[in-house]
Parts: structure tokens; C-alpha cells; sequence
């Protein structure tokens, strides 16, 4: 190639380059313009939103059971000309509106609830009892923000209808069930997610977070929630009284034993440099004093980043009950590896990431949004991004800066989340949600 054609290409690779960096530029710099809009149709309908979050905070379901959250969701979208389909992948609501060309977006609100008796003294708390599959009566709250999540959700959908004219493309909103569980995006994937409905360009979620405060929102490029897997072990012994330990094989010190040789596959068995969590959530066996029973159930979370140490980890662990039990003279116990509730590792696209939060930046502020590290929590709207759709889930900050503030000088810690004392605070968190949400989708729609 001679030198005249080859500077030649290199300037017209460079004006294209610069002319793409341009197009992204372009569209959220028009966003100032439109947020005033955003915010007219959320001052209309902030009152009614915040009736609808403590609704939904107040009758939370549990995970596979979301009958009638779904049916409310599904309620809303309808009202506003979305064409809504139920019941995909469970109890998992569709909604599809379309508005001319363009991307079609996908925007992501998970449903499900804990099972856990809420104890924040909160005048709209939940109150609702269930049984769960062992018969045991257990509560059950919004201890994850799924509520915040559903409200913001709404609001979204009511701030981009009501714009219509201000942007063009295809929406998808989707009420996800089972995130909890860890089934719930795969459950509706199988049922045709991508196939009976417009296959998402871009896939948009917001997360509560925490120990972030109120008004923020936190981003994470690339690799940002780990790999988590459910795993039961049951173990075995030979029940008996409890004053003649010598004529039994007792499960709970060899359930002991296996929780502390646990704790070594992450201090000695795994690089210090990759990340691991090994933690036994439930661990119960025994109905009286004086008798030693024959098992012991232990149920434990298992979290990584990378593919390898995940699969050492479950070898290891199941290694380690295995040489538990069999030093106690003990049947083998059975290690059960929960491959329908596997959460894969969260990968945000960079690039959508980006464009994302430089959209934040102009209608929040530059202080309000911030860069966070990767957790070991997990999400299961990673899925999602497993066939190719450029996925992004950002972070929304739900606590007083004041307490947080507080906290960090040594005062009462913050709850953190799946905690009974958890809760949003919901002003201004719900306007920050349906803002910030509003400007991720009109950043890729706009006109």
C-alpha cells in the first residue's frame, strides 16, 4: 500500500471513529432538553407511584408464587396501550408497545419477595404469613428492593408513553418472576422471551442499593455480579440418646466439622487474588435436648467470578463432607447441587455502560453518579445477556446520606439487603428510579 492511500485511510477510519463518538454524544446531549418533560409526567404521577410502591411493599410473594403482583403489573402496562402477554415462564408479564422505527429496549423489574418477618417498624410494613414447602409458617417481606424496582418500573412506562412523540423504536417490558430463586430469566427465555416477542437491541435493569445514598446511582463496567450456586448437604449419622453418644454416629459434629473445613477452600485452596464465598446460610438438625439425630441439613451459597474456581469449589465442598463423614464412620452424605437455581456471572457491556452513564451524568449530575467495583452478590438478569443482547444494570441508592454518613464514623451500621430492617428511603428514591431510568431508554430512543 503506498503512503498517500494509506494516510488516506487512516483519516477516514479516524473521521468515521470520531463520527461515531459524535452520534453517541448527540443523543444524550439532547437529554437536558427533554427532563423537564420527564419530570412534568412524574410530578403528575408521583403520588399515585408512591401509593403503588407501598402496595406492592405491603403484599410481597414469594418467588414462583407472584400471582397477583404480576396481575397488577400486567394491569398497568394495559392502561397505558401496551399489548401485555401473562404467564410467560411462570408468572412473567410481556408488555410490547411499539412507536415507529428504531432499537427495541428491553427494561427489566424483578417481582419476587423474601421469605423474611420484616421488623422495620414501617407504618406500610408487611404483614403476610405463608407456609413454606416444609410446612413451617414464615413471613414474608420486600427485603431486596423488588418493590422499588416495580415502581420505578411503572413510572418509567408512564413517563415514555406519555412522550411518545419524543422518541421513536420499540419498547419491552417485562415483570420478571423468580429472581430470588434464581429461575425466574431463564424460565421466561425458555418460554420464547426472545422468540414469541421483538428481541431486545439493549436490555436496561436498576438494582436498590444499600450503601449507596439516595439520589446516586452507582455503575459497574464489565464484570460486575458473580457466579452464585445453591447447594444442600445432607449428613448422615446413627440417632440415639443423647447421655450414650458412643452408641451413635452423631450428624452434628460432623455438620460442625464440614462448616469449619469449609472455610478452607477459600483461605487455602483459592488464589487470594480471585474472589470466593462460601457461606452456610441454614444448618438444622435435632428436635430435644438429650436425643442425637440421624441427619443434619445444611443449606449453603456458593459465589465466584470465574468458571475455574467456581468448579473447584463445588468439588471441593462435596470432598470435604464426603472425608467429614467418612472419618466419623458415617454414611455418605448427599451433596446436591441446585443446577436450576445457578445464577452465571453479570457482565455489563461496556460500551452501553458508558453511554449510559455519561445520559446519567447530564440529567443527575456529575456527582451523582459513581463508579463501584464488582460484588459477589448475583442476578440472574445476566441471562439476558447470554444470547448477545448488550445488557446494563445500574445501581440505585436508597439510604440517608446522613446515615450513611454516620455509619462510616463508627455509628449503627446500615441494614444491608435480604436484612428484616431493610427499606428504601422512598423520597426521593422513587423520582431518582423513574429519572434515571427514563433517560437510559430516551438515550437510545430518542429523536
Amino acid at each position: 500500500m503506498n503512503r498517500s492511500l494509506f494516510l488516506l485511510l487512516t483519516l477516514a477510519g479516524s473521521i468515521l471513529w470520531v463520527g461515531g463518538v459524535q452520534a453517541e454524544e448527540l443523543a444524550h446531549e439532547r437529554l437536558p432538553e427533554l427532563m423537564p418533560e420527564v419530570q412534568r409526567v412524574l410530578d403528575k404521577h408521583y403520588d399515585d407511584l408512591e401509593q403503588l410502591y407501598k402496595h406492592l411493599h405491603a403484599n410481597p410473594e414469594l418467588s414462583y408464587q407472584e400471582e397477583k403482583t404480576s396481575a397488577r403489573l400486567a394491569e398497568e402496562l394495559r392502561k397505558l396501550g401496551f399489548t401485555v402477554t401473562e404467564r410467560v415462564g411462570g408468572y412473567g408479564v410481556v408488555g410490547v408497545l411499539k412507536n415507529g422505527n428504531g432499537p427495541t429496549v428491553m427494561v427489566r423489574a424483578d417481582m419476587d419477595a423474601l421469605p423474611v418477618i420484616e421488623r422495620t417498624g414501617l407504618p406500610y410494613a408487611s404483614k403476610v404469613r405463608v407456609k413454606d414447602a416444609e410446612g413451617r409458617d414464615i413471613g414474608v417481606m420486600h427485603a431486596c428492593g423488588h418493590d422499588m424496582h416495580m415502581a420505578c418500573w411503572v413510572g418509567t412506562a408512564r413517563v415514555l408513553t406519555e412522550l411518545k412523540d419524543r422518541w421513536s423504536g420499540t419498547l419491552v417490558f417485562i415483570g420478571q418472576p423468580a429472581e430470588e430463586r434464581g429461575g425466574g430469566a431463564k424460565a421466561m427465555l425458555e418460554d420464547g422471551l426472545y422468540t414469541r416477542f421483538p428481541k431486545p437491541d439493549y436490555a436496561l435493569a436498576l438494582h436498590c442499593d444499600g450503601y449507596t445514598p439516595h439520589g446516586v446511582v452507582a455503575v459497574t463496567e464489565g464484570l460486575a455480579l458473580a457466579n452464585v450456586d445453591s447447594v444442600d448437604i445432607i449428613v448422615k449419622g446413627q440417632g440415639g440418646h443423647g447421655s450414650a453418644p458412643h452408641t451413635t454416629i452423631d450428624p452434628i459434629v460432623i455438620a460442625a466439622r464440614i462448616v469449619l473445613d469449609l472455610q478452607t477452600l477459600v483461605s487455602r485452596e483459592t488464589d487470594p487474588l480471585d474472589s470466593a464465598v462460601v457461606t452456610v446460610g441454614s444448618i438444622h438438625g435435632g428436635t430435644k435436648h438429650n436425643i442425637i439425630p440421624n441427619e443434619v441439613k445444611m443449606q449453603l451459597t456458593v459465589r465466584s467470578f470465574k468458571t475455574s474456581v467456581r468448579h473447584h469449589l463445588l468439588k471441593g465442598i462435596e470432598r470435604i463432607a464426603k472425608a467429614a463423614a467418612q472419618a466419623a464412620r458415617a454414611p455418605e452424605p448427599e451433596v446436591i447441587v441446585h443446577a436450576d437455581e445457578f445464577t452465571p456471572a453479570m457482565v455489563n457491556d461496556v460500551r452501553l455502560t458508558r453511554k449510559t452513564a455519561a445520559a446519567l451524568r447530564k440529567v443527575l449530575g456529575e456527582d451523582c453518579v459513581v463508579s463501584k467495583p464488582p460484588m459477589m452478590g448475583g442476578e440472574d438478569f445476566s441471562r439476558f445477556g447470554l444470547a448477545g443482547v448488550p445488557i446494563c444494570m445500574f445501581r440505585l441508592g436508597t439510604e440517608s446520606p446522613k446515615r450513611l454518613e454516620e455509619a462510616a464514623n463508627g455509628g449503627r451500621p446500615v441494614p444491608s439487603m435480604h436484612s428484616d430492617t431493610y427499606y428504601p428511603v422512598v423520597e426521593p428514591t422513587l423520582k431518582t428510579g423513574v429519572q434515571a431510568m427514563s433517560a437510559a431508554v430516551l438515550n437510545l430512543l430518542a429523536k
